[in-house]
């Protein structure tokens, strides 16, 4: 079984702002892959089906970004998955809006939700798939990622939704996480 992860905030007041970035990517990942995010367990709303012939488990953590890794933790533990079969979707200020990282670790850069996801896992050593929000010019950092998209931005980051659902797909039909990366890490 593989597990997508995408971070963001619960609540109304964070629908569709930048820091739900990860939420959005799931959201579109599960809607056209007819999953539904029918179930609350382990601290998350969940998806789950076939893909690809691949059982895939879809979360969005209900803790609030900085307490995301609580339930990570909780479903692998249930699941006793191997850490090469998660990955993680999330946010980054420090890539154009819309451009894709994908890494198969490393530190926080910063990220509240991966630092969290490294406290309770014990390791940096898990899948991750950024998607650049822009950094802020002159707001603050809190009110950037809190904030709504630009009709500039959301332009852009609809196709960065998109080409992050195909990375997805592609992650969950090949065992080459090297692979996928040098398909989708490519500048725009």
């Amino acid at each position: 079984m593989k597990l997508i992860v995408g971070l963001g905030n619960i609540g109304s007041r964070y629908d569709k702002t930048r820091h739900n970035t990860g939420f959005m990517v799931v959201d579109q990942f599960a809607a056209e892959h007819g999953l539904s995010f029918n179930k609350e367990k382990f601290d998350a709303q969940l998806a789950d089906g076939m893909v690809a012939g691949e059982k895939v488990l879809v979360a969005k953590p209900t803790t609030y970004m900085n307490e995301s890794g609580r339930a990570v933790r909780q479903i692998v533990d249930f699941y006793d998955l191997d850490l090469d079969d998660i990955i993680v979707v999330y946010d980054d200020m420090d890539l154009d809006c819309g451009r894709l990282r994908l890494r198969q670790k490393g530190s926080a850069g910063g990220h509240n939700g991966i630092k969290s996801l490294i406290a309770h896992l014990g390791t940096q050593n898990f899948g991750r798939l950024r998607v650049g929000i822009d950094h802020p010019k002159q707001t603050k950092v809190v009110d950037w990622v809190l904030g709504r998209f630009t009709p500039e931005q959301s332009e852009n980051f609809e196709l960065g939704k998109a080409d992050a659902v195909a990375a997805l797909d592609e992650w969950l039909g090949t065992d080459d996480f090297a692979q996928v990366m040098n398909k989708f890490n490519r500048n725009k």
